[in-house]
């Protein structure tokens, strides 16, 4: 293989990190771009090179790879994660009384982001027709709930306390303080579901003797392009795996000092012949922070990139759906839109 073919295959498949620049970061729209390097796009050869590894999934985190892709595609699943996988989340805030010190809209825009445990696709979206703006509240639009608290002095406190907890009943407003109030049948269909808030020790407000909340509030379905309140995920973000390389052979005081430039993991040393030498054994763990090269005599032995398509992703939930279910629902939207631009191609006349 000739030189000319190993720079073009690592101008399209690797980004590298030198001291003053990074090289390889534009992309080509067309094949062909480069000679004698056949960058077609196939099908067949796309579904056998595509892949996702899952590394890590628990109830509110997973971190799982995607590989050979754009990296186009990778950052519009991104963005749906973000914005278009739907949620229940509160709308409307009815306040009938509201003695705290928070002011009615603060408290409803606190009521508002607190994360809803309720399974979206159970219900239908709101109509958004201007015509009809106060759409009729149903079991299968809305979710009620209501937060009623007053807070009093508690008369078994010590006379020389003087802290609010022993002083005071109910004087934190906690989430789990919101209660659910079915509308319609809602109680029989959901009769094995806990909806409500994700999280019950999400504080909301402070309160004094004589001081009371008396809310309803209406939950509907949405998506976060609309109000963040609706996305599910706390993050959602992705990384493209680094990779690096070792030039040469580096033993001693200069494989410790090599080893110390990279996160913890990413180099350790072995012996070998009595003498420690360097070696890559996880190149996923580092943070490409380029210390390496400040080291004069370390920076020629290094090489440093990242795989162009291969993306590593990591999904936070907020806890209203799972994180592999967000996953499969966003990718359940990318091919919703894939095949409504289909449509419109199919749809459209060509003269």
């Amino acid at each position: 293989m000739s030189d000319k073919r190993i720079n073009v295959e690592e101008v399209r498949g690797r980004i590298i990190l030198e001291e003053f620049c990074v090289r390889n970061v534009h992309t080509t729209d067309f094949p062909g771009n480069y000679p004698g390097y056949d960058d077609t796009w196939d099908m067949q050869t796309f579904q056998k090179s595509f892949r996702i590894d899952i590394g890590q999934l628990t109830e509110n985190l997973m971190e799982f790879d995607m590989l050979r892709i754009d990296a186009a595609i990778a950052n519009a699943f991104r963005r749906i994660l973000l914005a278009e996988v739907p949620t229940m989340a509160i709308e409307k805030v009815f306040i009938y009384n509201n003695t705290s010190i928070i002011q009615d809209e603060v408290l409803a825009q606190r009521l508002g982001l607190i994360p809803i445990k309720a399974d979206p696709f159970l219900f239908e979206y709101r109509s958004t027709d201007k015509a009809f703006p106060e759409e009729e509240v149903s079991e299968i639009n809305t979710i009620q709930l209501c937060l009623k608290i007053k807070c009093n002095k508690n008369p078994q406190a010590s006379k020389d306390s003087s802290d609010p907890q022993e002083l005071y009943l109910n004087n934190k407003v906690f989430s789990r303080d919101i209660k659910w109030i079915p509308i319609g049948n809602q109680a029989d269909v959901f009769v094995d579901s806990s909806i409500g808030p994700v999280h019950d020790d999400i504080l909301i407000a402070l309160l004094r003797p004589g001081q009371e909340l008396d809310i309803i509030m209406h939950c509907v379905k949405g998506i976060g392009k609309d109000h963040a309140k609706f996305s599910p995920v706390a993050t959602a973000s992705y990384r493209l795996l680094p990779e690096i390389t070792l030039l040469d052979t580096v033993k001693g005081e200069k494989a410790e000092r090599l080893k110390r430039c990279f996160s913890q993991g990413v180099i350790e040393l072995e012996d070998v012949n009595g003498s420690k030498v360097a070696k890559v054994v996880n190149s996923r763990l580092d943070s490409c922070s380029r210390e390496i090269l400040r080291h004069d005599d370390l920076k020629d032995v290094v090489k440093l990139g990242r795989v162009r398509d291969h993306f590593i992703f990591f999904v936070e939930s907020t806890g209203v759906l799972p994180p592999n279910v967000l996953v499969t629902e966003a990718i359940k939207v990318l091919m919703a839109k894939c095949q409504r631009f289909l449509n419109e191609l199919d749809s459209t006349d060509i003269e």
